[in-house]
């Protein structure tokens, strides 16, 4: 079998078929996994950051400081990859912890200088990225991808689905 419409599914019909290339969640999770890969590329290269890492590092210069558990939900990463990239970070004096004296189980994570610095490198090369990403893209067309974004995020959160990526 050569082709793809070869290998198609002779017993189902056409209305029982799911073809994932037109499905709008599998098309929007392989366009995230793709843009998120391509950016890492720009700063992994450079400084050694891993995606998990830049997001904690993106999300203490946006916030300052925020415990472990904070990141993870804002940055809709699992609890266990937020404890990795913080040790890693950690480990590199990127990152330092400051106890939290009202519920000693957590500590306030934020950057040091050292990842101060080395965010405020990574910031310009992202809006670059993003705006590289875009330079095809209509400014009308682009409006109306953010609306349109802004809706489906909207809708799974009235819906109850953008809860904690741990629970």
């Amino acid at each position: 079998m050569d082709s793809l419409s070869e290998k198609r599914n002779p017993v189902e019909t056409e209305s029982d078929v799911l073809e994932l290339e037109g499905f709008l969640p599998y098309r929007l999770n392989v366009l995230a996994t793709l843009v998120s890969q391509s950016l890492a590329r720009v700063y992994g290269e450079r400084f050694g950051i891993s995606i998990p890492e830049w997001r904690i590092l993106a999300t203490l210069g946006q916030f300052s400081e925020m415990t472990a558990r904070e990141i993870g939900l804002h940055s809709r990463m699992h609890k266990t990859t937020v404890s990795r990239a913080v040790a890693a970070l950690e480990k590199r004096h990127l990152v330092a912890r400051r106890p939290n004296r009202q519920d000693m189980r957590e500590a306030f994570l934020a950057m040091t200088p050292r990842g101060q610095a080395i965010y405020a490198e990574i910031v310009p090369m992202a809006r670059q990225f993003a705006q590289d990403l875009a330079q095809d893209i209509r400014p009308d067309d682009l409006a109306t991808l953010n609306r349109v974004l802004g809706q489906l995020m909207a809708r799974l959160k009235a819906s109850g689905e953008d809860h904690d990526p741990d629970a």
